[in-house]
């Protein structure tokens, strides 16, 4: 089938952002939506822009508007500055929310497939699956998200990060060890951590969710890393571990990240990470 490098036929422009071809062509003919180039052969050829806006109107409908005007908004001219990548993001957000909260793993994937492609993976974590991941929360303590879908979309996008981070123990600089303490199950943010750190050179070696501290501390025996880095969820309380953390700092560096008090942190000998884990890591590596 004719087509051009950067350039999508109809059918799947309409595969990408889950529309069928006949409304694709009604939006393209009444309200200007799509600006289809066209191939030698005379089929129209769509672009990246005509796919943002695609998803765009799709948000925006989805939020009340009629057709008409999310098609005006979608068009509005891009402000200098990369708002068509915003347009971008919002929609795909948007696809991956409605995917996950149906449990359509296919169409979660193709979605994340294409922020991947779209987005360098550290602005797919702090922009895309950071937030998304912090509505989730709230969703699901408000009640807008059952369990079953707080815990299928989790699953979901940690297969995928780990996926993504195959290779993060061939890293050829300094080794880096990760582990959650014992009783914490919440380890998505660490593995952004680790991804962020192993593509800033780092080498990764990473122990999980709920790690005994005497695996912790017979893996710094073994491995001998420059550092250990600890995740807990917010408001946690790392008193009850006090000794242990003590024994292990007097073997190596440790860092913790997620919701412990400063104050705790410095009273244990802890370094604390700030910020969401990309930032956390850049951190580390300056």
């Amino acid at each position: 089938m004719e087509s051009r490098e950067g350039y999508l036929r109809i059918g799947e422009l309409a595969r990408r952002t889950d529309t069928s071809p006949a409304l694709l062509r009604a939006w393209e003919q009444r309200y200007g939506l799509l600006t289809p180039a066209r191939s030698e052969g005379g089929f129209r050829l769509y672009s990246d822009q005509d796919e943002a806006r695609v998803l765009r109107a799709k948000s925006l409908i989805a939020q009340g508007l009629s057709a008409s005007e999310a098609a005006r908004q979608a068009l509005a001219p891009a402000a200098p500055g990369g708002a068509t990548d915003v347009v971008l993001v919002e929609g795909l957000t948007t696809e991956l929310r409605n995917t996950l909260d149906r449990f359509d793993e296919g169409g979660a994937n193709q979605t994340l497939d294409r922020l991947f492609a779209a987005f360098s993976l550290e602005t797919v974590m702090q922009d895309m699956l950071l937030p998304y991941l912090h509505l989730l929360g709230d969703r699901w303590a408000s009640g807008d998200a059952t369990v079953a879908q707080e815990h299928f979309a989790s699953s979901l996008i940690r297969g995928r990060l780990l996926g993504l981070a195959r290779g993060w123990g061939s890293g050829e600089g300094p080794s880096m060890l990760l582990a959650c303490p014992p009783g914490e199950e919440h380890d998505l943010a660490l593995i952004m951590f680790g991804i962020a750190a192993w593509r800033l050179g780092w080498h990764v070696t990473y122990l999980g969710q709920d790690t005994p501290f005497d695996t912790t501390q017979q893996a710094v025996a073994a491995g001998e890393p420059a550092l250990v880095v600890l995740a807990v969820a917010e408001g946690t309380s790392l008193d009850l571990h006090a000794t242990a953390i003590r024994s292990l700092v007097r073997d190596v560096p440790v860092a913790v990240g997620g919701g412990v008090r400063p104050e705790e942190a410095s009273t244990l000998g802890l370094r604390l990470l700030e910020g969401d884990p990309v930032e956390a890591a850049r951190s580390i590596e300056r």
